[in-house]
């Protein structure tokens, strides 16, 4: 569930723009639901044809957790995921059903992984990640075996990010980007993957306003098919170019709630829909 797993990881943020790391012993924890409807995918060769509704739902726990300075740890777990699929009806006799609905629910890909700090130059803000993707999913699932809850494969993702804060006028803002290489075992294609956030702060810096957009790349060196007539979340040789937005509000001096959106501008072997997520964040 890379992609996915990938989409949800990006949600994190912090009320200080381009502090990359949290100091020693503070923490930053979200708990989030995510939903995907789709009935049309980008094929193969970058068109879109029709599927039959399928959905995904996701529920999950993050954690960045400051160990020093200059060390923080990272982790991502989707303790619920439910992989579905619409009931067919016909359109001329509507008490017709000619496939019922479907679904299967399990655990999805867990992602751990270590942020580092590295000396800043300038205004800019460095560190590098190292992420672990864990085959903790169902590759196979439910009747046909099309409902996975995880791709069956271990990556490792190793990245480089940068931030600084800006001005425009006199409104503060922040940019952060990353630049990464995702290397996927199991015949999957090994990925890049490059990242653009900025954002500011609003209403006596309680509401934080965000766009970002995210390239993943695949180098089209692994061995599995990548083709998939409805569509895919799993599949290998995904590629997409996604633009998301996140409002996220301080209710009070530890907490909030935010809301999120994201949807692929263009892909290929992937679901043309856009995806919704909305979440509680604690920031100690």
């Amino acid at each position: 569930m890379k992609l996915i797993s990938l989409f949800l990881f990006l949600l994190s943020f912090s009320f200080a723009p381009a502090q990359w790391l949290k100091e020693k012993g503070k923490g930053y924890y979200k708990l989030d639901t995510w939903s995907l409807l789709a009935n049309k995918h980008f094929t193969d060769i970058g068109g879109v044809d029709p599927n039959a509704t399928r959905g995904l739902f996701i529920s999950s726990f993050f954690a960045h957790y400051g160990l020093s300075e200059k060390v923080n740890i990272i982790a991502y777990v989707p303790f619920f995921v439910k992989n579905y699929q619409f009931s067919q009806i016909s359109e001329t006799r509507k008490d017709r059903v000619y496939e019922p609905r479907h679904e299967f629910n399990s655990l999805g890909d867990i992602n751990i992984a270590t942020e580092i700090k590295i000396a800043p130059l300038g205004n800019w803000a460095f560190s590098t990640t190292l992420l672990f993707g864990l085959p903790t999913g169902k590759s196979v699932g439910g009747f046909d075996g099309s409902y996975q809850t995880g791709d069956g494969e271990f990556n490792q993702q190793l990245q480089f990010n940068f931030g600084k804060s800006y001005r425009l006028g006199k409104q503060p803002f922040y940019l952060k980007t990353y630049l990464g290489f995702n290397n996927r075992s199991g015949g999957f294609s090994d990925e890049v993957h490059s990242f653009i956030e900025s954002g500011t702060q609003l209403k006596n810096r309680s509401l934080l306003v965000l766009t970002r957009l995210h390239w993943i790349k695949p180098l089209y060196n692994g061995t599995l098919d990548a083709s998939n007539s409805d569509g895919a979340i799993f599949a290998n040789n995904i590629q997409s170019l996604s633009l998301g937005g996140e409002l996220a509000y301080n209710f009070g001096k530890h907490w909030g709630l935010s809301v999120a959106l994201t949807r692929p501008l263009y892909g290929r072997v992937i679901y043309k829909g856009t995806s919704y997520s909305g979440g509680l964040f604690l920031n100690f």
